[in-house]
């Protein structure tokens, strides 16, 4: 048993922690919500009053929080806080590479080992503990990390250097916005050439234009396994997190002079599908604006 400090109870956070404490590890859990910290509770954890508190005589610190500004912040907090090597620092947040490295300097300069840790999955997969998890950091620190964040997922694999986890993260889902566009382009001419859904789906998804957005993801409801598509939508991966995840990758493109062109293209359609009133449905749900 291990204990860990839990840092950011959100709609992945929360279930992260709870297989946490499932497979056993002491959790000390914060967040700002009390109705996130009771869900906690009740899923085995310790509520506690701050970051610093959960922090406390942890061998880990696991934080889950929504930018890199958060990060810092908090990462400021333990250090002022006085935790002491060799507590293992792990950020399964999405954040940009520059603010990735930076604080995992400033841990490693107090002693710290640190690690960006973000995920792949989404809710479904955070609660049922089959998340993928792309580590940057060393090897000595993913091999302390690797137990740790096993017990959230079914894949956990080694980038590289630190900021490596965060760039995989990026490039990842810049990919997953571009290609989930295009299936609902393909599906709705399909469509509009005559052709059933089912039918199509049938076709492509052991065909050439295969892809994770086709076939576990489907953006037609019926069509597929259950996705949200088939909850008019709701919950998973929303398009304000895919949004923020796109802009991330221009802007990396933009630091390192990389060419993204398909990228850039769906970067502007999920912004005016945001700016739409949008935000909080799934980011399948594009598919209702083509």
């Amino acid at each position: 048993m291990t204990r860990i400090a839990f840092i950011g109870l959100g709609n992945m956070g929360g279930g992260m922690a709870a297989n946490l404490a499932k497979a056993g590890h002491d959790v000390r859990a914060f967040d700002l919500s009390a109705e996130a910290l009771d869900r906690a509770k009740a899923a085995g954890c310790l509520p506690v009053a701050s970051a610093a508190e959960a922090a406390d005589g942890a061998e880990a610190i696991v934080t889950m929080l929504p930018a890199g500004t958060h990060v810092e912040a908090v990462y400021a907090e333990l250090v002022a806080a006085n935790v002491a090597p060799p507590t293992l620092l792990l950020d399964c947040s999405t954040i940009d590479v520059a603010t990735a490295k930076r604080v995992a300097e400033a841990a490693q300069a107090k002693g710290l080992t640190a690690v960006d840790a973000p995920v792949s999955g989404g809710i479904g997969a955070a609660n049922a503990g089959t998340l993928t998890f792309m580590v940057g950091g060393s090897a000595e620190a993913f091999g302390r990390a690797q137990p740790i964040l096993a017990a959230m997922g079914k894949a956990v694999i080694h980038a590289g250097a630190n900021g490596t986890g965060q760039a995989a993260k990026i490039a990842n889902n810049m990919l997953l916005g571009a290609t989930m566009v295009a299936t609902c382009e393909a599906f709705l001419l399909a469509k509009q050439l005559g052709l059933d859904p089912q039918t199509f789906y049938d076709i492509s998804s052991v065909a050439s234009g295969q892809s994770w957005s086709m076939t576990s993801y489907c953006p037609v409801p019926g069509v597929g396994p259950d996705t949200p598509a088939d909850h008019d939508y709701q919950g998973a991966f929303t398009t304000a997190l895919m949004l923020k995840d796109l802009k991330l990758a221009a802007a990396a493109a933009s630091d390192t002079g990389a060419d993204t062109p398909m990228g850039a293209k769906a970067a502007e359609l999920y912004q005016r599908f945001a700016d739409n009133g949008n935000a909080g449905l799934d980011f399948s749900a594009i598919i209702r604006t083509l």
